[in-house]
């Protein structure tokens, strides 16, 4: 009996995660034309009609619609469903690693930290720009749980003021005068702002781990596209928010694998 209730709260945060998930493509799409993500109906891309609520349920109506729209039959890209999806088992993974029966609070920040990112990786994706809003929302994120920390009784994690500190900058300044010296080519303003607020949520030792995952993915997927294209010039913020994101969940195990493996700590 307690398995199945776990199961059933389990498949509750995933089918939460994917209606969130469907937020986060309105976000995705309007954010960058500054448009707002409370009013207008959603519409299709093609014939703009507006999609009726029966055909905005997360991943079944794609489904059930088989990916077309149900007036003029244009296809409509997977990649909603897959958004919707990939929030679902971010939210899941989340409560996994931080038991909603004792770390509830700390599942649900985790939860919309992954949501911030997703909007993130998609958005700068499309339109290589990271949203100011979003990365305030990840700052106000690092904020409340810094003050939880200081002031609760129980901290949710061990990211003290002095770690919380140091991670906004340590990761952040090193960006920002790669961004100024290089004339805003080698690095966005974006980036910086980003790794200042992951830092504060995340603390000095992980938001290090979320830096050196992402600039190894980017450097990657940078020497691949420039291999195809011709072209240096793609989106880092991708990548760091795949870093932040690993980071949240294994940042204390890979950083201390790491001092491990460089013989700091036993």
């Amino acid at each position: 009996m307690l398995i199945l209730s776990y199961i059933l709260v389990y498949l509750m945060i995933f089918s939460f995660g994917i209606v969130i998930g469907s937020f986060l493509n309105v976000c995705i799409y309007r954010l960058p034309k500054e448009e707002s993500i409370v009013k207008g109906a959603s519409h299709c891309m093609t014939c703009g009609e507006k999609i009726k609520k029966r055909d905005l349920v997360p991943i079944l109506s794609w489904c059930l619609l088989r990916g077309k729209c149900r007036n003029c039959k244009a296809p409509i890209s997977p990649r909603y469903t897959v958004v919707e999806a990939l929030t679902g088992v971010l939210f899941l993974l989340a409560f996994l690693k931080y038991d909603f029966t004792r770390q509830a609070l700390m599942g649900i920040l985790c939860c919309l930290l992954l949501a911030a990112l997703v909007v993130v990786f998609f958005m700068d994706w499309d339109t290589q720009l990271i949203s100011t809003p979003v990365v305030i929302f990840i700052g106000l994120l690092g904020a409340f749980k810094l003050a939880w920390n200081l002031l609760a009784p129980r901290p949710l994690d061990n990211v003290s003021l002095k770690s919380a500190l140091i991670g906004a900058f340590v990761v952040s300044v090193p960006f920002l005068l790669i961004e100024l010296f290089s004339g805003g080519k080698a690095m966005g303003r974006g980036d910086t702002y980003l790794m200042c607020a992951a830092g504060l949520f995340l603390g000095t030792k992980c938001v290090l781990v979320a830096a050196f995952v992402g600039m190894i993915t980017g450097s990657v997927a940078g020497m691949i596209l420039k291999h195809k294209t011709g072209s240096s010039k793609f989106a880092f913020g991708p990548y760091l928010s795949l870093g932040i994101a690993v980071s949240a969940f294994f940042g204390n195990y890979l950083g201390d694998l790491y001092l491990r493996f460089a013989g700091f700590i036993q």
